[in-house]
């Protein structure tokens, strides 16, 4: 009896509006007989604080990604060829790492991050709203981008450049697995 392969699995990471979820969603439409899991749709145990968090060490290992890993082994018992996870985090915790097998980290320059992340997350919010994130941002929360790009990217086994359009990096990723 011989043992059915399971499904490729690739983490696409990056920076918050780096084009994490289009391009995941885009790559899901494109390859035939894939899945896609998304960090963001789990309320996952972790850090309240990111920043904290980020200030302590980041250690990955304190958040519970139990129903991840869970959703992740059910779908290699199904015939997929791809389990495409939008997940920040690559290789760095320890209970998901071994479940991965190709990490992609899209290197989105920070100011062309923040811009996306204004138009995606702000189109009815006040300009005192808007103010006060960018404050946030500036004071506290770039630390927890740049804890991305010290960490997750030089983890990462494909880097492509988030300036391309998703497009682009959809056909860069595919043709860069293809080749794994």
């Amino acid at each position: 009896m011989t043992k059915e392969k399971r499904p490729l699995t690739i983490s696409i990471a990056g920076v918050s509006g780096g084009g994490k979820t289009s391009v995941t969603q885009e790559l899901n439409a494109l390859l035939h007989k894939s899945k896609m899991l998304s960090f963001d749709d789990y309320d996952f145990e972790g850090p309240h604080d990111i920043i904290d968090w980020v200030d302590r060490g980041a250690n990955y290992d304190e958040w519970n990604l139990d129903p991840l890993i869970q959703d992740i082994e059910a779908l290699h018992s199904e015939p997929l060829n791809y389990i495409l996870l939008d997940y920040p985090f690559a290789y760095k915790h320890t209970k998901i790492k071994d479940l991965i097998d190709v990490t992609v980290f899209i290197d989105t320059p920070l100011d062309i991050a923040m811009a996306r992340r204004i138009m995606r997350d702000c189109k009815n919010s006040s300009t005192e709203s808007i103010i006060a994130d960018m404050e946030n941002y500036v004071s506290r929360g770039r630390r927890g981008y740049v804890e991305m790009l010290h960490t997750i990217k030089p983890n990462s086994d494909i880097i492509v450049d988030g300036i391309l359009s998703t497009a682009k990096l959809v056909r860069e990723i595919k043709v860069r697995i293809e080749e794994n």
